[in-house]
Order: structure tokens, then sequence, then C-alpha cells
């Protein structure tokens, strides 16, 4: 499992929060006791798990959530009492923090980790798969833009240009974008 971050001021509630996540797979979650102490931590580290007990000494701990939700890939739990829940409910849950109303059960305490975890690996994958695809693409330009020199400057139809990409990335071995990088490259300082 990953790493998990404690934003709590109350030593008994740390030492709960410490065991059950720690019977979960977090074996030494990180306790910090504020908010501006976890926004630093935030920046310095990847968690797969953040969760805020409120009221933390600097600040209530809403803001801390919804910082968290937009800084990092993190599965993000607020605890709050009954009252400051309810009124909280709606904005935490448009910005991806499940709220959890104390006192709460140890069942739902569980579940609540398990979806945190689980909203984690699946904004992760996400990710990677946006990256994955933002590289296609910029391939995809880099080959229509030595096309596109290739038309201009050999006179070549679209067909002949894409088919002299291919054969040669086929000839040696190596991938289109490469050698449409080339393409442009020679282009470039040819000063054509």
């Amino acid at each position: 499992m990953g790493r998990a971050l404690i934003v709590s001021a109350g030593a008994n509630s740390n030492e709960y929060l410490s065991a059950r996540l720690a019977e979960l797979g977090y074996p030494r979650p990180l306790i910090v006791p504020s908010g501006s102490e976890a926004r630093r931590r935030l920046l310095e580290s990847d968690f797969e798990l953040v969760i805020v007990n409120a009221p933390l000494p600097d600040e209530f701990g809403h803001e801390l959530c919804e910082a968290a939700v937009e800084q990092t890939d993190a599965g993000v739990i607020f605890l709050a009492k009954a009252a400051a829940a309810e009124q909280l409910l709606g904005p935490t849950a448009e910005q991806g923090v499940l709220l959890l109303a104390k006192p709460f059960s140890n069942t739902l305490f569980i579940q609540a980790v398990h979806i945190a975890a689980a909203s984690n690996h699946r904004l992760r994958r996400m990710r990677q798969e946006n990256a994955r695809l933002q590289e296609k693409i910029q391939q995809l330009r880099i080959i229509s833009r030595a096309k596109c020199c290739l038309i201009e400057r050999e006179g070549l139809t679209e067909a002949e240009a894409h088919r002299r990409i291919e054969k040669q990335a086929m000839d040696t071995r190596r991938e289109r974008a490469e050698i449409a990088q080339e393409i442009l490259d020679q282009y470039d300082e040819d000063g054509l």
C-alpha cells in the first residue's frame, strides 16, 4: 500500500486512526497537527490517503481537504462532527472529498478508507492513460508536420509523404515520430 497522512490535533484520535490504518496496510502513517504543516507535507511527498480530523488548531479543515484534492491524487477523508458535517456535505462532495460524521463506526471508517484508496488508484490510472494519449497526440502532430514539409518542399502527395515516413521507419526499425522529427530538423537546418 501507499503512504497515508493524518492531519489531527487530538492524541486519542491519532492513536485510533493510526491503529485502524495499520490494520488496513498503512503501517506508519505520517501524523501532523495542523493544516499549514499538512500543506507543506503534501508538497514534499506523495500520499495515497489523506485523513483530516476537524477541527484543526489553525483552520477548520475543509479548506485543507479541498487543497489536497486539487493538488494531489490522494483519496481524501474529512472527519467532522455531525452538525458541521451536514453543512459541509454538499461542498465537500462536489470537490471529491469523502465526509464522515463523528462519531462513526469502525466498519464505516474502513469502508471510507477503501473507497478513498480506490479513488486514488483510479485517478492514477486515468492520469497515466492521459499522459500516454498526450504523448500519442504529440507524435501524430510531429508526423503531420513532417508530412506537410514533404508536401510543400518536395512536392509529394499526402499519400507519398506518408509512405516515405512509414518506409523509412520500417527500414531503420525506428518509430515514425522519430523519423518525422529528423525530417523536420533537416528542414530547419537547411533554413528552408
